[in-house]
This record gives C-alpha cells, sequence and structure tokens, in this order.
C-alpha cells in the first residue's frame, strides 16, 4: 500500500479532457521529473500548473497539473492529477512513461481504499463512494451523499458507545464478583437494550426501502392479450421500447424500461397476455414469467380493454392473481373507442381511464403511481441502509442484543452478557471497518472503479 500508484480517473474513450492519477510515495517528484514547467516539488499544495510531460525529446502532451501534498490529499498520501487531451493514445502513453519509471498500475478502488486505510473516513463512508458515482436519481443521490458525509457512521457510533458502556459495567462487576457487590442496575441495562433494539430495528427496517430506492420501485404491467400493455409501457416511457402489433399474444418474454419519477427510479416490466390456455409453448412460458413479476411487484398496473371487456369479466381475472406484496392498479384502457356506458361502469369501480395510444390519462396515471410512496417521509429520513453487507451485521447484532434483554430477564452470568455485547460490538465494528479483514476490503473496493 505503500507503492505509487496510477489510473485513468474518467472513463476510457475519446473525450476534451482526460484526468490520470497519481497517488503514493514520491509521485510528485516522478511527475517533476517528465514535466517541463515549474518545478512541482517546491509548489504549495492544491495548486495547479501549466507545462509539457516529455518522453526524452518527444512532447507527450501540453496538460495541467494538480498538486495535492499529505496529508491534504483524498488519500491522505501525497497526489497529482494531471489533466491532458482526451486522446486514449496520449493517455496510454502517458500511464506507459510513470509505469516505465516504478509507478504501478492502480486496482480497482485502491485510491479510496488508501483513504479508507489512511483515516481520512471509515468503511461505510467509503462504500458510500462508489454508491455516490452510481447514483441513478435524486433520492440515490441524497442517501449516498448523507452516507458519505457520515449520517449513518454516526448513528452506528452511537450505538457502540452505548454497548461499550455497557460492557464496561460488567466488566467492573466481574471485577468485584469475589466481594458479592452488585454494581451494575440491572433494569437500567434493561432499558438501555431496549432503546438500542429500537434504534437497530429502524435501521434494519430502512433497507426494505433502500433497496428499493437503489434498484428501482418494481411496476408489473398485467393484463390479457392485446389490451395495450406494451402500448402503455412506451407512453410510460416515451419511447419505442416494445413492439406493438394487432396480433395478440406478441410479447413473449418480460420487457423492461427505466423512469425516473420525481426523484423515484420505477422499473417498468410489460408482460405476455395472461390467458388459460397458451398456442405454444413459447407463450405459455411468457406467461408463467408474467406471473412471476407479479409476484416480486411492488406494484402491478391491471390493465383492461374498455371496448370489448366488462366489468364483471375484468373483477373475475383480477380476483385470480397472486398479488400478496403488490400495490393494485386497475386501468381502463382505450377510452378513446369505448361505450360512454363502459367508461360509467369502469369509472364507479375505480378504474383509472387511459387511450395509451394517444397518451390520454398516462400524467394520472404517473401521479397515481407516486402517490403510493410517501416521498416526503423517504426524503426526511436521517438514515436508509441500502447495503446488504450493512444489513446483515445489522441483524447480527439485532440477534445479539435480544440474547442480552433475555439473559437479563433471566438473570444469567455477567460473563454470558459480556459475551453477547463483544459479538454486538463486533458486527458493528466490520460495518464501520473498526474490525475487518483483508479479505472483506478485497471484496468491497473490488467492486469500484480503476481511478476511484
Amino acid at each position: 500500500m505503500q507503492d505509487p500508484i496510477i489510473a485513468l480517473a474518467t472513463p476510457n474513450g475519446v473525450s476534451a479532457i482526460a484526468v490520470i492519477r497519481l497517488s503514493g510515495r514520491g509521485v510528485i517528484y516522478a511527475v517533476n521529473q517528465v514535466f517541463k514547467g515549474k518545478d512541482l516539488t517546491q509548489q504549495a499544495s492544491h495548486t495547479i500548473h501549466f507545462g509539457v510531460i516529455r518522453q526524452g525529446q518527444t512532447v507527450i502532451d501540453e496538460v495541467l497539473v494538480s498538486i495535492f501534498i499529505a496529508p491534504h490529499s483524498f488519500t491522505k498520501e501525497d497526489s497529482v492529477e494531471i489533466s491532458c487531451h482526451g486522446s486514449p493514445f496520449i493517455v496510454a502513453q502517458l500511464i506507459e512513461l510513470f509505469v516505465a519509471r516504478g509507478v504501478r498500475v492502480a486496482d480497482p478502488g485502491e485510491f479510496t481504499k488508501r483513504a479508507f486505510l489512511n483515516g481520512r473516513f471509515d468503511l461505510t463512508q467509503a462504500e458510500a463512494v462508489a454508491d455516490l458515482i452510481a447514483a441513478n436519481s435524486a433520492l440515490t443521490h441524497q442517501i449516498a451523499l448523507n452516507q458519505m458525509r457520515g449520517g449513518f457512521s454516526s448513528q452506528l457510533q452511537e450505538l457502540r458507545k452505548a454497548l461499550i458502556h455497557m460492557a464496561a459495567l460488567l466488566e467492573l462487576e466481574l471485577d468485584f464478583s469475589e466481594e458479592d457487590i452488585a454494581l451494575v442496575d440491572r433494569i437500567h441495562l434493561k432499558t438501555l437494550t431496549t432503546e438500542l433494539l429500537a434504534t437497530l430495528q429502524q435501521l434494519i427496517e430502512s433497507f426494505k426501502l433502500g433497496n428499493v430506492i437503489k434498484n428501482g420501485i418494481a411496476v408489473t404491467i398485467l393484463g390479457a392479450p392485446n389490451v395495450g400493455k406494451s402500448t402503455l409501457l412506451n407512453a410510460l416511457l416515451q419511447e419505442e421500447r416494445a413492439i406493438v402489433s394487432p396480433i395478440a399474444g406478441t410479447t413473449r418474454d418480460t420487457i423492461e424500461g427505466h423512469l425516473n419519477l420525481d426523484g423515484l427510479l420505477f422499473r417498468f416490466v410489460d408482460t405476455a397476455g395472461l390467458r388459460e390456455k397458451a398456442s405454444d409453448d413459447i407463450e405459455a412460458i411468457g406467461i408463467e414469467r408474467a406471473k412471476q413479476q407479479a409476484s416480486k411487484a411492488l406494484v402491478v398496473l391491471y390493465l383492461v380493454d374498455l371496448s370489448c371487456m366488462t366489468v364483471v369479466q375484468a373483477e373475475q381475472a383480477i380476483a385470480t392473481l397472486n398479488l400478496a406484496k403488490a400495490s393494485l392498479i386497475k386501468i381502463g384502457n382505450k377510452m378513446d373507442i369505448a361505450s360512454s356506458a363502459a367508461l360509467t361502469a369502469f369509472k364507479a369501480k375505480n378504474y383509472l381511464l387511459t387511450a395509451a395510444q394517444t397518451n390520454e390519462g398516462i400524467d394520472k396515471l404517473k401521479s397515481k403511481i407516486l402517490n403510493l410512496f410517501n416521498q416526503a417521509q423517504i426524503q426526511t429520513a436521517e438514515t436508509v441502509v441500502v447495503n446488504a453487507r450493512h444489513y446483515e451485521r445489522l441483524q447480527k447484532s439485532k440477534t445479539a442484543l435480544e440474547a442480552i434483554r433475555t439473559g437479563l430477564e433471566e438473570h444469567l452470568p455477567n460473563e454470558l452478557l459480556a459475551s453477547a455485547i463483544q459479538i454486538a460490538l463486533h458486527s458493528l465494528g466490520e460495518i464501520t471497518g473498526t474490525i475487518t479483514t483483508e479479505e472483506i476490503l478485497g471484496e468491497i473496493f473490488s467492486k469500484f472503479c480503476i481511478g476511484k
């Protein structure tokens, strides 16, 4: 971890400008050796200098070089960023130049890993860097930024402080066990344990929300063949995502599209038309996949054709669906060719009326979908857990705390209570990186971009 490292920090490919990052021992001197301009070793931190980089007498490129002197850098090491022209040839030439001078190509996430190991931030904040880069909506951006700034870390630190306080009290009583002196108020410990469990439970429950926000809210479009499901998907996405045809059963597999609505990411899934008897084996597989998507969705849009289906038929079809987890929005489509009697009948049964082919009613549908989710609650939530690793460790901590509470109620020996507290502390420490292994770090940072 002391090696000087180098990587392209901007995306590969032709661009106006590319940024190459270096960090580690001697990188300012290494760049200065090939830089024609000011003496970089004599410049102040956080300064930018114009010049050229040469290989022998050959100029590779005119560049801007930014200097960051330890510990005032992202990695807390000496760091340099070279802004050059975004030619892949120039980038390759520059990286090869420094590799020949003993600078190693960085591993994925190695800059952030060094920042963590050098105490720049804890592991949850390091992981938030990757989430921030991958943010695809206003809410995922907000959650990642909050975590990167230490919102989640501070909550975990408070939990650890309370547990350490409990452990210290129990250890103190163990030291005086031969004198038979009771130094610990067990009622106080039980109250404290209950409070900690409530905080942990809140964090654990937020994972369901966080997972949805991070991966997108699953919305499945269901209905009989040829009711306009693919047309609805295209209207929602404002693009020709699915093939539309008057031939019933055109859609044989699931078709997915993403849409950002007021900062929330939705995954809309068009499915094969549902009917009792499939025309062939392929359609049968498509119908089965449609049912699977419905069982996993948070929202189901069930379409009926207002021009040829009665309310009774529609309600009977909906009654056969397995929608244990999903919120159902009933949609009467093709309102532009339906009778006034049909419009009145379906409206009375709370069907939202649309004409997907002409985009009529689509904005109302989007609003109805959004109203299912309390955005104010999401946006004001202090901490939302989005990482499966964090969720698993929180569950372990909760199990340990439940064991402590049971132990206090059953008057178990302090040794057993102290052991359970250590398990809870260890699990929380694995989240923040207070307790970690090279294997865990390797798994986390391997998912990062090279250059970050």
